[in-house]
């Protein structure tokens, strides 16, 4: 989760200098850079679970091992824990992502404030709605991610359930992942085509013959 979130920092700085600094792009954001940043935020998302899982593994368990959860999330371990002093250790960790996590957030917000001024600078209004569908995607994923990580990690004990921390936990930790890919591509027009014409072809397939099924592009 660590690392997903530095790489939608990082997607959103791509789509900084794309828009803000066009003549920059291929120097700022070459395949050297982008491999860097890449190891950065896989480096650091690795140390940030290895200071986690090292100090969960290491509390004691008071009320058993079964979490309700398809995977070990921190707050429900925290839950089942009776040592006082791992319990402050993984606050302390969990202090430190978070700010690491509101560090992403301000540069995300700060470089959207100077893209949607380059934006609404452009003259023309095919030229807007193309930076526009450019970040929207990214933006309403990253409100996703951080939208349902707050919730998750922030919300009362009162309002607690365990289907609702299920739901929680899908949307911040397997949705945003699974849309990374999506984010990318979107902005390749030839796919775009592609997708296009293949729902096209399906549907005009479908019409002229309804028993037949639309495997693909032929």
């Amino acid at each position: 989760i660590s690392a997903e979130y530095f790489l939608l920092t990082i997607m959103c700085y791509d789509r900084y200098v794309a828009i803000c600094k066009p003549l920059h792009y291929g120097t700022l954001l070459g395949s050297r850079a982008c491999a860097h940043m890449a190891a950065a935020a896989w480096a650091t998302g690795f140390l940030t679970a290895l200071l986690h899982t090292a100090n969960t593994f290491s509390l004691p368990l008071c009320q058993g091992n079964a979490l309700g959860q398809f995977f070990c999330e921190i707050p429900h371990i925290l839950k089942l824990s009776c040592s006082h002093s791992g319990y402050l250790r993984e606050i302390c960790f969990l202090v430190f992502s978070a700010c690491l996590a509101f560090g992403c957030f301000i540069f995300i917000v700060f470089s959207y404030v100077q893209i949607f001024r380059a934006v609404l600078r452009i003259p023309s209004q095919q030229g807007r709605h193309k930076a526009f569908s450019t970040c929207l995607p990214h933006l309403a994923v990253v409100s996703l991610s951080l939208s349902t990580g707050i919730v998750e990690h922030l919300k009362p004990l009162s309002i607690s359930s365990p289907s609702l921390d299920l739901i929680v936990s899908v949307l911040y930790s397997v949705v945003p992942p699974a849309l990374n890919p999506l984010i990318y591509s979107l902005r390749n027009q030839e796919l775009k085509d592609a997708l296009k014409k293949l729902i096209t072809g399906c549907f005009s397939e479908a019409i002229n013959s309804p028993s037949s099924a639309c495997y693909g592009p032929h």
